[in-house]
């Protein structure tokens, strides 16, 4: 997408790279020894997957056959990040895993929402998404980023909010995640879009936007539901 201003890019790459790190920084807090160790392989293979990502949005795979179904970008971006979720939901070591992860330190991850919005707003002025996928049309979900640090603060540092307020709050930013998901994919140009026609959502079928679904949305919802498992147990 060469007529983007170059800030628009460097700032969604540096927002994918916030979320790297902040991944890592929860494995690294992790309750469990052995999860903490395993911060360098998990590092490796996100390296990897962001890699591969790239190098299929840059021989515009996405962009090859608008008219594939399912669309490109499900089959090879979107629907790999959920198996491995499945997988590691559905498995005792991924279990083991999930349930060491810190509470607090996963539902900071969300702030990573605010500088995504931001740029979503940009790729609207710009003409590269549909305006109801913005904070001024059908997506609300900065209000996540923005109230992530609270709840964070004041659930677990301070421990004034209860487990269930916590559980409705996370139940609250899945829906909200949900909707400018479902959102995004009907404004894409493949056969099942149903929105914007007149300015659809070509963003994520391009570099460095195509992370935005398969790598930061996957990652937020991880942590969501993970969230919402350990806040459940605790019932």
């Amino acid at each position: 997408m060469t007529d983007l201003p170059i800030y628009i890019s460097i700032i969604f790459a540096l927002t994918t790279l916030a979320t790297l790190l902040l991944f890592v920084w929860i494995i690294r807090n992790s309750n469990s020894e052995k999860n903490r160790k395993k911060v360098t392989p998990v590092l490796i293979f996100m390296g990897i997957w962001l890699a591969i990502q790239a190098v299929l949005t840059l021989n515009n795979l996405y962009n090859s056959d608008p008219n594939s179904f399912p669309p490109k970008i499900v089959l090879f971006g979107i629907f790999p990040a959920i198996l491995t979720i499945i997988l590691l939901f559905s498995t005792s070591r991924g279990s083991q895993f999930i349930d060491s992860l810190p509470l607090k330190n996963l539902t900071y991850l969300n702030v990573v929402r605010i500088p995504v919005e931001i740029v979503l707003y940009w790729l609207f002025v710009n003409k590269a998404i549909p305006e109801l996928m913005t904070f001024e049309g059908r997506n609300f979900d900065v209000l996540s980023g923005i109230t992530a640090p609270f709840i964070a603060y004041f659930g677990f540092s301070k421990q004034k909010l209860s487990p269930n307020i916590i559980l409705i709050w996370n139940f609250i930013c899945l829906g909200l995640l949900a909707n400018i998901v479902i959102n995004a994919l009907l404004s894409a140009p493949t056969p099942i879009q149903q929105f914007a026609f007149d300015q659809p959502n070509i963003a994520i079928l391009n570099f460095p936007f195509s992370w935005l679904p398969t790598f930061i949305v996957p990652i937020v919802l991880f942590g969501h539901l993970v969230s919402i498992r350990q806040l459940m147990k605790m019932n």
